[in-house]
């Protein structure tokens, strides 16, 4: 497995998470929904919009299998997102020398699919976390696929900027 690397200006990206006040909040219908219809449109067990922390990767809103609320930022798929300036994908992770023998790929949740996308706090545009779906079998994802996820990537983002209380 290679852990994700850690981005130069990483307290910069850290400082503009904070600022956003949305770690370890209630979960919120306006994200809630949005995983909701990325799991029934892309057909995978999993979608998450995730912030990623120091130390770990935290769920803001999830939908699919039960999962933890946060999990070790070593090991996450969502760290390497970041600096990714388009759609991250990996149709089969037993394929990818990064994730092969990821815990998550060889243990449960037993990820195969994994497609992401940088979100960013809008201020200093510093990505702040990602809008990603998971799927426990490979998938092959075409041009209107990397098109749509980047669409429900730009609400999560929308919402994520905006003042509406938590």
């Amino acid at each position: 497995m290679i852990k994700a690397p850690i981005p130069q200006d990483e307290q910069a990206r850290l400082d503009a998470l904070l600022r956003m006040g949305l770690l370890d909040t209630p979960p919120e219908e306006r994200f809630d929904h949005i995983t909701k219809e990325a799991v029934k449109r892309f057909n995978v067990m999993l979608s998450s919009i995730t912030l990623v922390d120091k130390d770990r990767e935290w769920f803001k809103s999830y939908c699919g299998i039960p999962i933890n609320k946060e999990g070790p930022r070593d090991i996450s798929f969502c760290a390497h997102v970041l600096k990714e300036a388009e759609v991250f994908v990996i149709e089969d992770t037993t394929k990818d020398p990064r994730f092969i023998d990821n815990p998550y790929v060889i243990g449960p949740p037993f990820i195969r699919f994994y497609a992401g996308v940088a979100l960013h706090e809008s201020l200093t545009n510093q990505p702040i976390g990602v809008f990603c779906i998971k799927d426990n079998k490979p998938h092959n994802f075409n041009e209107q696929d990397v098109s749509d996820l980047l669409n429900f990537a730009k609400l999560a983002e929308k919402e994520l900027n905006s003042k509406e209380p938590t």
